[in-house]
């Protein structure tokens, strides 16, 4: 303890040596431009200690015609290393300005930041519980904000030390845009270890561990896969049910029956029904002749059921060719008119032959296709062997002239080949 005790003594008389020789001497009128305000060091008594390398550090920028803004600070004399020590300062300004419009940061190359570092101060950070702190106070059209900035003395060596807080830049935003800068004053501070105090001081343990909140990137990474995974799925569904659903093409339909199919499929039932038989003769000649005057219409193109016996007959005799069993077909219409309403009773070998007339008239009515000519015949049947082997196309007829593929020679004039 000797020794700490001669170490704080040395420290003492080196502190009591910087004020003597820093203080005006007797009877010497001072500067007049000492209480100026254009100079920080007006704004504490304690300024006379900071050189003026820490004067350098922070620039004070007041526009042309302007007054310097009037604050006051407040700073312990005392402080723990590594412990925070809180520096108030109160500015008075007009209701339209604003104090720290941006908060309080020092860049680490900035003069003002490696003045701290060199006088062995260090900032906390701004975002933590330790930031610069502001309270707003208006009265009328002036205002007043109070400022708590803290810092934290980090002397190099342990100990008891005397280090100065280098002036630290307060900006104020005006009304007008401007960006006002005043310095505070640089502060005497004496540092103590925080077992300055203790007698035989023992080692403390580490405090207890924080709960630490740390990114599962693994479990991020693959909930943010499966979060696209599904969304792709619900969108290749939805595309999928939408084409599933889409408009299907329909196939077209079968081509119709021919009208002569359809009415001797239908005389055949007729015949077969065993209508004679149970004497129906009424009823076979109405069915006979529906069927008949149905196929006249579908075969030449009027509306067979609705007409009546002169329309149809006017209509057959428009067609062209002309059909040559017209008047098979008159003789027809007009004996099944006489049974329909003339209410004549036929007997079953009239309804016989009723049927075999009407067969008789959709047979010979029936549409023929026209035989091909021979020479187009031919023309058809070669090409219909184009798949055939190329020994059977190349075979030659009975002159020895090959007629596959080839075309035929035109012949010379005069007729001779």
């Amino acid at each position: 303890m000797t020794a700490m005790s001669v170490r704080h003594g040395l420290y003492t008389v080196g502190f009591a040596l910087v004020l003597a020789a820093h203080a005006p001497a007797a009877g010497v009128d001072p500067d007049p431009d000492a209480g100026a305000p254009s100079t920080p060091a007006s704004t504490s008594s304690a300024s006379s200690v900071v050189d003026s390398k820490n004067d350098e550090s922070c620039v004070e920028r007041i526009p042309s015609g302007k007054d310097r803004p009037k604050f006051s600070e407040k700073i312990a004399t005392r402080a723990i290393s590594g412990h925070a020590l809180t520096l108030e300062v109160v500015v008075e300004h007009g209701k339209g300005e604003t104090v720290l419009p941006t908060g309080f940061r020092l860049l680490s190359d900035s003069p003002q930041a490696k003045a701290l570092e060199h006088e062995g101060f260090a900032l906390p950070d701004a975002e933590g519980a330790a930031g610069p702190k502001l309270e707003r106070t208006e009265q009328g059209e002036r205002a007043t904000t109070k400022v708590r900035i803290s810092v934290v003395p980090l002397p190099a060596k342990p100990g008891r030390h005397l280090l100065v807080l280098p002036p630290l830049p307060i900006a104020i935003s005006r009304a007008s845009g401007e960006l006002v800068t005043v310095c505070t004053a640089s502060h005497t501070v004496t540092v103590e270890d925080p077992i300055a105090n203790a007698p035989n001081p023992a080692p403390r343990g580490n405090p207890a561990a924080r709960r630490q909140l740390e990114i599962w990137t693994t479990a991020k990474h693959v909930t943010v896969a499966v979060l696209i995974a599904l969304v792709i799925g619900a969108l290749a569904a939805l595309l999928i049910s939408r084409w599933m659903r889409r408009p299907k093409k329909v196939p077209p339909p079968p081509p119709p029956r021919p009208p002569w199919d359809v009415a001797l499929e239908a005389l055949h039932d007729i015949r077969h029904a065993g209508l004679t038989g149970e004497g129906r003769f009424a009823e076979v000649f109405d069915r006979v002749s529906d069927v008949l005057r149905r196929y006249l219409g579908d075969r030449y193109g009027y509306d067979g059921l609705e007409s009546t016996t002169r329309e149809a007959l006017g209509a057959l005799r428009e067609v062209s060719p002309g059909i040559e069993d017209l008047g098979g077909i008159e003789t027809f219409m007009r004996d099944a008119d006489l049974v329909k309403f003339a209410r004549l009773t036929p007997s079953e070998d009239e309804c016989l032959d009723l049927l075999a007339r009407a067969e008789g008239i959709v047979t010979r009515t029936i549409l023929i296709t026209p035989e091909l000519p021979p020479l187009m015949a031919a023309a058809t049947g070669s090409d219909s062997d184009t798949d055939g082997d190329d020994d059977e196309r190349g075979e030659g007829d009975d002159n020895g002239n090959g007629v596959g593929n080839e075309e035929p020679q035109p012949k010379p004039p005069g007729g001779t080949p």
